[in-house]
């Protein structure tokens, strides 16, 4: 199928929010605040809906009430909602920031749900308020079926939030018209460490103008200002029409707690009263659970952000967590590392859920990327590579050892997707350009930001042999979006050949880098 061909069908009025105009910096219609625990009239669904984690017959819808509330949702065939179905879903209140998640099951594979999210009063269930609408698609059962997904990263980072004037998060309204199956977002939903300010003054003497928040004004440290800054992201009219139509596969990074932090850490931070890393991660993660419809952080699942969410025959989607489990940022020159960034357990769990697959293609999202060069300060690093290119050392153990395994045990299709850096590039890793070479060559895609400051290209690490075939980054640091586009990639699958195209997209819709991969092979 050709790009943008044959996947429409039809405009639709699926949540039409009340951000802020273009003349004012006040807050929306929505409001801030949580919910009052009693209020006269109908409860109301004005942050939006999402869907997320959808497979071939299951999916999680998400809602936020504006008071205690009983979920109700409706899913059929067409917009009529003729013949729905009906799945009652948790009675949600302030335990949860009046957030809440409905399981669906049975559902009918590769084909579009129309589902509408009622909120009704809990003591009369017959009390509720107008529904809000969206749609989404199943995953194929089939292997003829196209599949096209989109991923990228990093929102309101570096203080660059939702500018009225540019007509807030508007790259999310392009990837909505393309209509993609789902949104990879592969960290950084939130800079929970950047406060938005409502004013920044560009280097040509332009000004930035930000929708503020109260939560938004300091950094994240209590429960309450970390559900706020996730509550921050749905003031966006165009974010809320995408979350209405496109399904997330969410994972965390760094700023959904504080840049570069690990387990353990103490911050050296003076903003912060409460410095214990793990005390911010764990209200962090908390909110995370409550404001994404993530399978494995339910009340009745294991409490993990990693997972595999599959897509049909054609593709799983293997969702990684490189900052829960991590050791502390360091020089990176060990000669042992068995806990390396991902942990012993999430490497094992892996390993086998990679050797278990049937789809023919595994893209591994990664939250950091491999090769490249990422700081902490002066004598530590953030991610994998530690600008050693020689034989692996340090978090590079762990990264030879799971590219061992998908080589000896003929592991194929396999894709690496990340963000972080804020720039967009390509990098193609062969075993005979490096220093340890028992692997197969792979890929990995780089995208990002969606709308945070754009970074200067970083260094290549030699030890698994990348070198760069694309690269579009600015020359200086923070740059605003006004200033550097921002970026998002686009992954189509072709259901007759199995042949994966990757597209490196910036904001306006441009295609800067596109490569065609073939199926069924160990290495590329």
């Amino acid at each position: 199928m050709a790009p943008g061909s044959g996947r429409g069908f039809g405009r639709r009025s699926l949540l039409h929010g009340t951000a802020a105009g273009s003349a004012a910096l006040a807050l929306p219609a929505l409001s801030c605040a949580a919910p009052a625990q009693a209020r006269s009239g109908r409860p109301t669904a004005e942050w939006g809906v999402q869907v997320g984690d959808v497979t071939t017959s299951s999916g999680l819808v998400w809602v936020r009430s504006d008071r205690p509330a009983r979920m109700v949702v409706q899913t059929a065939a067409t917009e009529s909602f003729r013949n729905a179905r009906t799945w009652h879903g948790p009675v949600i209140g302030a335990g949860t920031d009046f957030t809440g998640v409905t399981s669906l099951h049975g559902l009918p594979s590769g084909e579009q749900i129309h589902y509408r999210v009622l909120l009704a009063d809990p003591d009369d269930p017959r009390h509720t308020g107008e529904p809000a609408t969206g749609t989404f698609r199943t995953a194929p059962r089939q292997r003829r079926q196209d599949v096209r997904f989109h991923w990228s990263g990093d929102l309101a980072g570096q203080g660059w939030g939702i500018n009225p004037d540019r007509g807030g998060y508007r790259i999310y309204e392009e990837m909505r018209r393309r209509n993609p199956d789902f949104f990879l977002c592969s960290g950084d939903n939130i800079y929970a460490d950047s406060p938005i300010t409502s004013r920044v003054t560009l280097p040509d003497g332009r000004i930035w103008r930000n929708v503020t928040t109260e939560e938004k004004s300091k950094v994240a440290e209590t429960l309450a200002e970390f559900r706020g800054a996730f509550r921050y992201n749905l003031l966006d009219d165009n974010l809320r029409r995408f979350n209405a139509q496109v399904p997330t596969i969410v994972q965390w990074d760094d700023h959904e707690v504080h840049n570069n932090w690990y387990p353990g850490q103490l911050l050296d931070d003076a903003r912060y009263t409460e410095k214990d890393a793990d005390v911010l991660a764990a209200r962090s993660l908390r909110a995370f659970g409550e404001y994404f419809p993530v399978r494995t952080l339910r009340a009745d699942g294991d409490g993990r952000v990693y997972r595999v969410v599959r897509h049909g025959p054609l593709l799983d989607v293997f969702v990684l967590d490189m900052r829960r489990y991590r050791n502390a940022n360091s020089p990176g020159r060990q000669t042992d590392d068995p806990q390396g960034i991902l942990g012993a357990d999430q490497l094992r769990w892996l390993k086998r859920e990679l050797s278990r697959s049937q789809a023919v293609w595994k893209v591994i999202a990664s939250d950091m990327p491999l090769g490249l060069v990422v700081p902490d300060g002066k004598t530590n690093f953030e991610a994998v590579a530690q600008g050693d290119p020689g034989a692996p050392l340090g978090r590079e153990l762990q990264l030879a050892e799971l590219l061992r395994h998908i080589k000896h045990h003929r592991v194929t299709g396999t894709v690496w997707l990340t963000t972080d850096v804020h720039y967009t590039s390509a990098q193609h890793y062969a075993p005979e350009r490096a220093a340890f070479k028992d692997f197969a060559p792979f890929w990995e895609f780089v995208s990002g930001p969606l709308n945070a400051g754009g970074f200067q290209a970083l260094k290549l690490d030699g030890t698994f042999g990348p070198t760069q075939a694309f690269i579009k980054a600015p020359d200086r640091a923070n740059t605003s979006p006004a200033e550097s586009p921002q970026y998002f990639g686009e992954i189509d699958i072709d259901g007759g050949s199995g042949e994966l195209t990757v597209r490196l997209r910036q904001e306006g819709g441009e295609v800067l880098f596109s490569k065609v991969l073939q199926p069924g092979q160990v290495g590329q």
